[in-house]
């Protein structure tokens, strides 16, 4: 059995009784788990299962697939003030899903998940801003090995200046990995009507 700090990116229904939940882990990388059971009422996992919470999760790695059994899941934070507004839960639901594009399954990248908890530790106190967002694709775009993603934007067209650097990042990013959230365009237009 292996521990790791986690981050719940996604839930889906795998049996009658059981759960596929994916997480952003510390040690692990991006993963899958069964949480065998976790739909009875009396399941250890209730109440430890949403989206956006950082938890201290154990697994047992499975030896035939990338699936593995979820043991035991300790809530550290639940992020509720994400789930406070539709535009705090937009943009972390955009933040999972680029990190879904932009990262293989088990692959340890303890700077993806300190990137994903600082970005919801802002989002849990904090409306989100055309520079929150920004920032994240940047950071990302570094982590990713992405290094010189102004030049990258420039090539294509994108103006030098301080606007353009989240939209250099952003294609360096789709670029890299073929494509980016649908989401991404509906929450730049919604976060760039509320700036002054």
């Amino acid at each position: 059995m292996e521990t790791t700090a986690a981050i719940l990116l996604r839930k889906r229904k795998f049996s009658d009784t059981s759960l596929i939940v994916s997480w952003c882990t510390e040690s692990f990388g991006c993963i899958q788990t069964v949480a065998k059971g976790a739909r009875r009422p009396k399941s250890p996992f209730a109440g430890k299962l949403d989206l956006f919470f950082e938890a201290e999760i154990s697994i047992v790695r499975s030896r035939k697939s990338d699936l593995h059994t979820l043991t035991e899941v300790v809530l550290k934070n639940p992020f509720a003030g994400i789930r406070s507004n539709y535009l705090r839960t937009q943009t972390a639901a955009y933040f999972v899903e680029l990190i879904e594009i932009c990262t293989e399954r088990d692959h340890r990248e303890p700077e993806l998940f300190g990137l994903l908890r600082r970005a919801f530790g802002y989002l849990d106190a904090n409306d989100p801003t055309l520079r929150v967002v920004a920032h994240f694709e940047t950071e990302l775009a570094r982590i990713a090995g992405v290094h010189d993603a102004k030049s990258v934007g420039e090539a294509v067209g994108f103006p030098r200046d301080a606007t353009s650097v989240p939209y250099s990042s952003a294609f360096a990013l789709g670029n890299l990995f073929g494509r980016l959230p649908l989401s991404r365009t509906p929450l730049l237009k919604t976060l760039a009507a509320r700036t002054p």
